[in-house]
């Protein structure tokens, strides 16, 4: 087991090689976390990463490979994360998966794929790495806007999602005993690589539905995070940042 740095604080964020993860990822960085990155394949993104980062923060974080949506790889990658430090001060849950298939054509594998990235594995996560949190750690779940107004898009991503906010909520008497707190960040619509393939008509439809008429940027879904993480009296919100949305 690692003997962690003198003073240093040190966090966990899951999928976080692009996007909102990654975007995180930047901003624990910059505020002197040591910072354990997740991704789940693609190792030469991960390196790309690690290349872009080393140039500011090199020796202060790790990147760690795992497939978030498996459960069998939960006790081997707590193991990998306490190689890095026995104890973890933030945990941030952003990985995650959808599934577009028609109702229809949903089958349970693509059904417990995205429960068990989104809900389950993030929770038995949480579980194994209770007795390596420090007292006072924040734990920080990605849910979603789809999570609280019902979509067309994912049948299980929204139903998923729903239930990370209810986790959150349900978590908080759990660990109060280490004066731990969870909360979630419930973004709407970012501009991020899940994005990055949807069609320009459907982007100006969204924007007309949302207050400020655009797209959130990842490093604004960061800055709430962040904002959860820092602030000591926030626990068991979900956090919507979603710019005004509406069906209208």
């Amino acid at each position: 087991m690692a003997t962690p740095i003198s003073d240093k604080k040190y966090a966990l964020v899951t999928g976080g090689t692009s996007g909102i993860g990654l975007s995180i990822v930047q901003t624990l960085l910059s505020e002197g976390f040591y910072v354990a990155i997740n991704y789940a394949a693609n190792i030469e993104r991960a390196k790309e990463v690690q290349t872009q980062l080393e140039v500011n923060h090199l020796g202060q974080f790790s990147i760690v490979q795992g497939d978030l949506s498996n459960l069998t790889i939960i006790q081997p990658f707590v193991q990998e994360l306490l190689d890095i430090t026995p104890n973890f001060d933030v945990l941030v849950f952003n990985a995650g998966q959808t599934d577009r298939s028609p109702f229809g054509e949903i089958t349970p594998e693509d059904w417990n794929r995205v429960l068990n990235a989104n809900l389950s594995v993030p929770f038995f996560l949480t579980q194994s790495l209770y007795p390596y949190l420090s007292e006072s750690a924040s734990i920080t779940f990605i849910g979603s806007l789809m999570g609280i107004r019902p979509h067309a898009m994912s049948v299980s991503y929204g139903v998923s999602k729903a239930a990370v906010h209810a986790l959150t909520e349900n978590l908080v008497k759990h660990v109060e005993e280490k004066k731990i707190r969870v909360n979630a960040v419930a973004p709407g619509f970012v501009n991020s690589p899940w994005q990055k393939n949807k069609p320009a008509h459907i982007v100006e439809n969204i924007n007309k539905k949302v207050a400020l008429h655009r797209f959130a940027e990842c490093k604004e879904i960061a800055n709430a995070v962040f904002f959860l993480i820092k602030n000591e009296y926030m626990n068991g919100e979900i956090l919507k940042i979603d710019g005004g949305y509406s069906y209208q």
